[in-house]
């Protein structure tokens, strides 16, 4: 007997960069089964997952979190969120869990919320070391018991089955840490028993929001239609439409393979793939295979502090040392080197980056730059020293020589600050880029859940 078919709403390709409300009224006109929204990642860089910081302000949070939750509640569906802000932290649930009780409170509404946490016990990890299941994956640093138990954060990437355990568990709101984005929109449909392979290929495309769709303005809401032989893309926003090459074009995001899709239960393979135009709006994708794991697996990521970073940048529009950019830069860096190590000897990192003349990408050319921008970084144990390395470090290459210029003091670069020197922070360094193998029973150990109401009537 063919199957319902099942509609959801996912609010954009990350909580926190807005979406239009009218396409959101738009969609809660439409019988829906769920909204969801993936809420992080890796791509900017290792920062957000070492400090625990959020990607966006809390305010732009707060904003698109309560427009989906009073959406969902207004319906009676869940909302399944993904990798609270931006790096999945433990503490980036509980502080999602404190925005859903205030935006309850202000409007009346009670909701149960499941707060799953993706941030394994180290020891457990440990113990998975020694058994040798922690497999790296291409690309992964070597690691030892000593990278384990590092400060910063490890997260495990979540898949599909604590969000349907949240949601058998009677869940209007489901908090998850780090999470596979397809993740978020498979998990629901799958529960329902459609085919694992169409469902999943829906769920990579549309954690993006309208990213496969053309002519959209920015961030925007997309609905997706599950049916028993396929699924419907749909943007929310009249002018925006789907094609066929809008949909395809989108495999290819954030993917080495854009065939192909591992989680923790399996891989899809969308090869066989089909992309049909209903109308000049609508697109409907049918085929695309999935093969269960043998091993019940889950990505972690790790990261940890590597030191304090002080930085100055500048211009530079003199001929004369464009035209020896690369020798000058590497004698002004033994330069500087010579000046930090009488002051701080070995306790310091010193890099310069090169921006206008072939930086980007770093390829040769032997055509001479207008001009460059160049970015000096200083690194140490405090945020006290690099910004002392950074002053020192900035007075050398201010005024460092270059032989043409026999006589006098010159200027190399025009900064536009002052004071030059910028003091950043602390910076983090990716640590892991492994499986980790989950054994029978570890699951709940891995991905810890706890369901409690928040607001009030």
């Amino acid at each position: 007997m063919p199957r319902a078919p099942l509609t959801y709403l996912a609010l954009n390709g990350s909580l926190g960069t807005g979406f239009k409300e009218s396409s959101l009224e738009a969609g809660l006109g439409r019988p829906l089964a769920f909204i969801g929204a993936d809420s992080g990642s890796t791509d900017g860089g290792p920062f957000y997952l070492g400090s625990g910081e959020w990607i966006w302000s809390y305010a732009a949070y707060e904003r698109d979190l309560r427009l989906g939750f009073l959406g969902a509640r207004r319906l009676g569906i869940p909302l399944i969120i993904g990798s609270c802000g931006g790096g999945g932290n433990d503490s980036a649930v509980d502080g999602y869990a404190e925005m859903v009780d205030r935006i309850a409170r202000a409007a009346g509404v009670t909701a149960r919320v499941a707060c799953v946490k993706t941030e394994p016990d180290r020891e457990l990890l440990v113990s998975k070391y020694r058994e040798g299941k922690l497999r790296p994956l291409p690309g992964a640093p070597t690691i030892d018991e000593g990278v384990l138990r590092a400060p910063g954060h490890i997260v495990a990437m979540s898949g599909a089955e604590p969000i349907q355990d949240a949601l058998d568990a009677g869940a209007d709101v489901v908090l998850v840490g780090r999470c596979a984005d397809a993740a978020i929109f498979a998990a629901m449909p799958l529960a329902h028993g459609f085919d694992p392979g169409p469902v999943w290929n829906a769920a990579k495309i549309v954690e993006c929001g309208s990213a496969a769709a053309m002519n959209r303005q920015g961030q925007d809401c997309i609905l997706c239609t599950v049916e028993d032989d396929g699924f419907v893309l749909e943007p929310l926003d009249p002018p925006v439409r789907c094609t066929p090459g809008s949909v395809a074009a989108h495999t290819l995001y954030e993917t080495a393979d854009p065939y192909r899709l591992t989680m923790p239960s399996g891989t899809l393979d969308a090869r066989s793939a089909t992309y049909e135009a209903l109308d000049d709006r609508r697109v409907k994708v049918r085929g695309g295979t999935f093969t269960p794991s043998d091993t019940y697996t889950a990505k972690l990521e790790g990261a940890a502090p590597v030191g304090y970073l002080s930085s100055f940048w500048g211009s530079m529009r003199d001929p004369v040392i464009l035209g020896q950019l690369p020798s000058w830069c590497e004698a002004m860096k033994a330069q500087v080197d010579r000046r930090l190590a009488s002051t701080w000897g070995d306790r310091y990192r010193f890099d310069v980056k090169v921006y206008g003349a072939n930086g980007t990408i770093g390829e040769p050319t032997d055509a001479v730059p207008r001009e460059a921008v160049l970015v000096f970084d200083l690194v140490g144990d405090t945020q006290e020293e690099a910004s002392g390395m950074a002053r020192a470090a900035y007075h050398v290459v201010l005024h460092y020589p270059v032989k043409e210029y026999r006589a006098g003091s010159i200027t190399t670069i025009a900064h536009p600050y002052s004071a030059p020197v910028v003091d950043r922070g602390a910076i983090y360094r990716f640590t892991l880029n492994h499986q980790l193998v989950i054994d029978d029973g570890e699951r709940s150990q891995v991905f810890r859940t706890s369901i409690h109401e928040v607001g009030k009537p």
